[in-house]
Formats: structure tokens, C-alpha cells, sequence
């Protein structure tokens, strides 16, 4: 039995979707395990774009079954538009995907509360998506949350929508001064829930137990990035859940094994939302780099924020996670850059240190020290090779190795599914 783990080694959007596409092409199981709709893995198959935000990578691999774990909150709408979008491409996802019922479910006043909050916080906003994400995770902390297996139970799913509605609606009205949500339309909303999700909710755990008692190699499919984590990310700018390696055994009930971590990490840095950016570039640097990588959020379209690589966050990502090996993202946007940037400390009150600040107060703070390294003209697109790239892309690979004393596995050139060199 092989139990591999994606996760996301920086602030997300690393890459993460064109990693677990290529390894599940040996995968007979992939579960993702937390976040929400509220990110995104782009695919390219072919010529044609895949953007899923619920459903596992693995699902553009025939034969492969897919799991939406108990650590997801999951909206069923933008399931439903998902669902479309991979029969549109003639995948049909019956009897291969399935939804724990115990996942939790997003509804309506999950995002008007997100947003109520962001709006709320005005300057001191966290950045969210509005996707509903945070106030469904504090629901279910709160143990107010409704489950998959819930919306098939018509009595229980009504008083629990009832109750909450209760509470939710005296916020509305009386802290936020805004219309309240109806309950009639809240409970219509919950019975179409049901519709969409009943053919895919399934008893998952023995499911699990049997690929694991038959040997058969699973993935584990991580969101957002280590540095989002609610616990162990630029508190308060993180998401709601853990991203990190340590939540993939939560959020799908599999249990603790030895796995293979392989983080996802850009060649450079970008970050969505506010929160610290030791590296961030307000420039024309920065600039070129959200134009040449396509920095604009898969969920949101909002342009992320892009600066140089910061080797002390990424090793701190490797310390939370226990990661193995890295994945380097879109090492292509870096060519004809002439003089590259690699922050490998940081400077505080006139110290220098290479640790992450607890205190997001000092992260703040931190002023980036760099190594320079030699840019390399030469395009990517021919490399079908470790040897074929440029000498000064090789040795900033090396670099990066030798800091965070783990390989670098596995290097992608570009957006196409065959644009992964695997480095021995």
C-alpha cells in the first residue's frame, strides 16, 4: 500500500492541481481533505481547462475513485456546476465519486455572513472569498453544522435549519442591519441539496479500509498552503481549516501512516488575500510575474499579490508538514530574468533570524535578506529532461535542495500535462 500526500508548501495557489493530476496517473484512490469552493486546481488536458474547486484532481483519470473527505465544507451548487463541467466533457463521475456523509454543507446564510463579516472589518478584512467557507467551519466547531447524511434526513435537517436560522437571522437584523434570510427559501435550498448530492453520498470509511487492505496505492489532496493554515499560518490571515499534511489524516479518517509529503511550491512566491509578504514585489518585477504566470485567483479572478521566493517560509513548511519532496511550479515565468532573488533570512529589530514569527505583528516587520542568483534567457518548452535545463536554473535548484535538505522532485515547465520533468 502507498499513501501519498499533496499539500501546498507557500500561500496556495502553487500549483498544486497539475502536480495531483500527473500522480494520480498511478493512483486507484484520491480524497481531498479540507478547504472549500474557495480554492481552485487548474488542469490542462490537452487544449482544454479544468478549474475544480470540490472534486478531487483524480477524476480526470479513468479508473481512478475519487472522495470528497469529512474535512471539506462543500458547497452543492458549485458541485453541481462542477459535475456539468466534467460531463460536458464527456467524464462521467457516477460510481467513481463519492461525498463522506459526514462532510459539511455550505448554505446561503454561511455566505451572507462571510460577507457581512468582511464588510464589517472593512481595512481590517481578512481577504476572504465570500464562498461561506469560515462561517461554515465555525459551525460545525460550534456543532450547529449540517451534514451530507443530514439532508436525507427531512426532520432533522428542517429543525436544525430552523435553529440556526434563529440565531443567524438575529445577527442580520440586529448587529448588521440587513434583511434576514427566509426559512422557507433556506429549507427549498436544503431539499434541492439533497437531490444534487444523494446519488454520491456514501459509507466512505470502509471504502478506505478496503483499497488500504488491498494495498492499493491512495492520494490525499491538500487546499490552500501551509502558510493559510488556521493553526500554523499567518494567524489571522489564514484560512479555516489545515491545509498542512497533519489535516489529511482528519479530514479523511484514514489514519496516520508513513507517507510520501510532496509540497507544491512556485519558483516565486505569490499570496491572495492581506496578511505579511516579506518578499512581495509592488513593481514592475511584480507585475511581469502575475502577467507571465497568470496570477489571477481561479475562484475569484482577483490578481495575486507576486514577489520573489522565500526559502524561510518554505522551510518552515517543510518542518510543519514533514514534507519529503518538493514539487517546483512554473520555473518557465522565471526565464529572461536577468538577476533572481532567494530570501534566505530574514531581519528583525536588527537581528537576523530563520524562523517564522508566531506573532503576525512581527511577521509584518521581517525584512528580507536574499542570495542573488544568474537569470538563464533559454526557453523551457524543449526540456524533456532534468539535463536539458539551463545550468543557472539547475543551480538555483540546487540551492533551494540544499536549504531546505530535502529533493526536489519533480520540476514543471509549463501548463501541459507532459511539461513535468521528474528529477532523480
Amino acid at each position: 500500500m502507498s499513501i501519498d500526500i499533496i499539500v501546498g508548501a507557500q500561500w496556495g495557489d502553487e500549483g498544486k492541481g497539475k502536480c495531483i493530476d500527473v500522480l494520480s496517473a498511478d493512483a486507484d484512490m484520491v480524497i481531498r481533505y479540507q478547504g472549500g469552493a474557495n480554492a481552485g486546481h487548474t488542469v490542462y488536458v490537452g487544449k482544454r481547462k479544468f478549474v475544480m474547486h470540490l472534486i478531487p484532481g483524480g477524476i480526470l483519470r479513468e479508473g481512478v475513485t475519487c472522495i470528497i473527505g469529512a474535512g471539506v465544507v462543500l458547497d452543492p451548487i458549485a458541485f453541481e456546476a462542477e459535475l456539468k463541467m466534467l460531463t460536458d466533457a464527456g467524464i462521467n463521475p457516477r460510481g467513481r465519486l463519492y461525498v463522506s456523509p459526514r462532510t459539511h454543507i455550505i448554505f446561503p446564510y454561511h455566505k451572507k455572513l462571510d460577507n457581512c463579516s468582511e464588510t464589517f472589518k472593512k481595512s481590517k478584512s481578512i481577504g476572504t472569498t465570500g464562498r461561506g467557507i469560515g462561517p461554515a467551519y465555525a459551525d460545525k466547531y460550534n456543532r450547529v453544522g449540517i451534514r451530507a447524511i443530514d439532508l436525507l434526513d427531512p426532520v432533522l435537517l428542517e429543525n436544525r435549519i430552523r435553529e440556526n436560522l434563529q440565531f443567524k437571522n438575529h445577527l442580520f437584523e440586529t448587529y448588521y442591519h440587513i434583511e434576514p434570510e427566509n426559512v422557507e427559501e433556506t429549507l427549498n435550498a436544503a431539499t434541492r441539496y439533497a437531490e444534487i448530492l444523494k446519488p454520491y453520498i456514501k459509507k466512505t470509511i470502509p471504502l478506505i479500509s478496503k483499497y488500504k487492505k488491498a494495498g492499493r496505492r491512495i492520494l490525499l489532496e491538500g487546499a490552500q498552503g501551509a502558510m493559510l493554515d488556521i493553526d500554523f499560518g499567518s494567524y489571522p490571515f489564514v484560512t479555516s481549516s489545515h491545509p498542512i499534511a497533519g489535516g489529511a489524516f482528519i479530514g479523511t479518517g484514514i489514519g496516520v501512516h508513513n507517507t510520501q509529503i510532496y509540497g507544491v511550491a512556485k519558483a516565486y512566491l505569490t499570496r491572495v488575500g492581506n496578511g505579511p509578504f516579506p518578499t512581495e514585489l509592488n513593481d514592475e518585477t511584480g507585475e511581469m510575474l502575475r502577467q507571465r504566470g497568470g496570477e489571477f485567483g481561479a475562484t475569484t479572478g482577483r490578481p495575486r499579490r507576486c514577489g520573489w521566493l522565500d526559502l524561510v517560509a518554505l522551510k518552515y513548511a517543510v518542518e510543519v508538514n514533514g514534507i519529503t519532496a518538493i514539487a517546483l511550479t512554473k520555473v518557465d515565468v522565471l526565464s529572461g530574468i536577468k538577476k533572481i532573488k532567494l530570501c534566505t533570512a530574514y531581519r528583525l529589530n536588527g537581528q537576523i533570524s530563520t524562523n517564522v514569527p508566531a506573532s503576525n505583528s512581527e511577521f509584518e516587520k521581517v525584512e528580507p535578506i536574499y542570495e542573488f542568483f544568474d537569470g538563464w534567457e533559454d526557453a523551457l518548452d524543449a526540456c524533456s529532461h532534468y539535463d536539458h535545463l539551463p545550468e543557472n536554473l539547475k543551480k538555483y535548484i540546487v540551492f533551494i535542495e540544499k536549504y531546505l535538505s530535502i529533493p526536489v522532485r519533480y520540476i514543471s515547465t509549463g501548463q501541459r500535462r507532459d511539461q513535468i520533468l521528474q528529477k532523480t
